[in-house]
């Protein structure tokens, strides 16, 4: 965790909670009247209380753990202790306030995103660090463990997903929504929606932020997602128009930051981080690519400097999710549009491993059952019935 600073003002705890949210009622735990207290101490020990609709909510674990993240990252935090305890009639009937007048609101915003959907943002601060190839490739090994993907890619200046993934045609629509294109993946699905299915690949496209912010806000709206596990959002470099929209446009979204070994590249990703935050949004962990190269004879070398993606997970206490090597097969398999995740070899091992260490620790995708999935019930037959 950062270090070195004065512990944060309660307040500074309540704002980062802003971005903690109840994956069934799609709001955040503040303005749902889930944080009871907040504690600070001033060694930086900070307790969070958090009521839960029921006791054996099946959600406390990822709330506990999302708490725990978008907490222990604020600077003066030493460590993090969640509480968790049981509203009372009163407190779960303003929730179901909330949450009715909420989803009253959305109708007219809604998205076909589920609220079971992890959602992650991969993230730079600048270009050339290989963002894309690790989206896409984190993409396709999330896929080959049987999952449904969806892909994202919202750098639209310079999208590149369907050239890394092979994929050609066109987006239609269907009853007014735009239908993703698809790419089975072993049992897994890959379900992507890019410029790139909409422009010529060799014409500029000169828009400007408003226009870009409409275009992601379509993408994320007008698209007939269906069921999803993940939905993976490949980010323009850098800190931006589209980076500042997304947060509000879907607070939910986590964020994994890409930097490369050298203390430039650390530096620049840190500023990603630090917006991300500023929005509200978790940060869920930080992944090194082009780290040090393997010769066919054994010998390593590391060409762009060693230690920058440990260095920045650090500063910013998060994990280091997991590290790319350079390897020449990259830009092969990119411009070939055959992902190195899809075969073996050194490549293919690491973004298996990247996506078993998001799958199953940074973002795992939870089952909705019990807790406020009743009270969901109860605002849906509510909205029905007005």
């Amino acid at each position: 965790m950062p270090s070195g600073s004065a512990p944060p003002a309660e307040e500074a705890i309540r704002s980062a909670l802003l971005g903690v949210i109840d994956p069934e009622l799609g709001d955040n735990v503040v303005d749902l009247g889930m944080v009871r207290g907040v504690d600070v101490g001033p060694d930086g020990r900070v307790t969070v209380e958090i009521a839960l609709t029921v006791a054996k909510c099946p959600l406390r674990t990822q709330l506990r753990s999302d708490v725990e993240s978008r907490v222990g990252g604020l600077p003066g935090v030493r460590s993090v202790e969640v509480t968790m305890s049981v509203m009372d009639a009163d407190e779960r009937g303003a929730l179901m306030k909330r949450a009715r007048r909420k989803a009253q609101e959305d109708r007219a915003l809604s998205t076909d995103i589920p609220t079971t959907t992890r959602v992650l943002a991969v993230s730079s601060g600048k270009g050339g660090v290989g963002k894309s190839s690790v989206t896409v490739n984190l993409a396709v090994a999330l896929a080959r463990r049987g999952l449904v993907v969806g892909l994202l890619d919202a750098d639209i200046w310079g999208f590149s997903v369907p050239r890394l993934l092979g994929m050609q045609g066109e987006l239609r629509a269907e009853d007014r929504k735009i239908v993703p294109l698809e790419k089975q993946v072993g049992t897994g699905l890959l379900k992507v929606v890019s410029m790139g299915f909409l422009a010529d690949e060799d014409s500029a496209i000169m828009w400007r932020g408003l226009i870009l912010n409409r275009a992601v806000q379509q993408f994320l709206e007008d698209v007939r997602w269906g069921a999803l596990d993940y939905l993976l959002i490949d980010m323009p470099p850098g800190t931006g128009d589209i980076q500042m929209g997304l947060a509000r446009m879907l607070p939910r979204t986590e964020v994994l930051v890409v930097t490369t070994p050298p203390l430039a590249a650390q530096k620049v990703a840190a500023r990603a981080a630090d917006m991300a935050r500023k929005g509200h949004l978790r940060v869920a962990g930080v992944v090194e690519n082009m780290s040090a190269f393997t010769c066919e004879h054994g010998t390593t070398y590391e060409l762009f400097g060693a230690g920058g993606g440990a260095r920045l997970a650090a500063d910013i206490g998060v994990p280091l999710v997991g590290t790319v090597p350079l390897h020449p097969d990259m830009t092969g398999a990119g411009d070939a549009g055959t992902p190195v995740a899809l075969g073996g070899g050194v490549l293919g091992e690491a973004f298996a491993a990247l996506a078993a260490r998001v799958a199953e620790d940074i973002a795992p995708v939870v089952e909705l059952s019990g807790c406020t999935a009743r009270l969901l019930d109860r605002i849906e037959q509510a909205l029905g019935d007005a």
